[in-house]
């Protein structure tokens, strides 16, 4: 079983298109880019771990992405 700490160098799951960076609680517009596509890492129910803007993989809400 791979370790998060893996996640950056492994092949992406799928990608996924950003549909909105619009968060009511957290700052999410230096991160995402609306419209860009992005790698998808791992998942959950909730979350998307893609390789984001900073070049890292971060953990964000499935409804930022189409």
């Amino acid at each position: 079983m791979s370790s998060f700490k893996d996640w950056l160098h492994a092949p992406a799951i799928r990608q996924v298109v950003c549909k909105h960076a619009d968060a009511e609680k957290y700052l999410v517009t230096n991160v995402l880019t609306p419209g860009k596509a992005y790698d998808v890492k791992n998942e959950t129910e909730e979350f998307l771990f893609v390789v984001d803007n900073t070049g890292h993989v971060g953990g964000y809400y499935k409804t930022y992405f189409e």
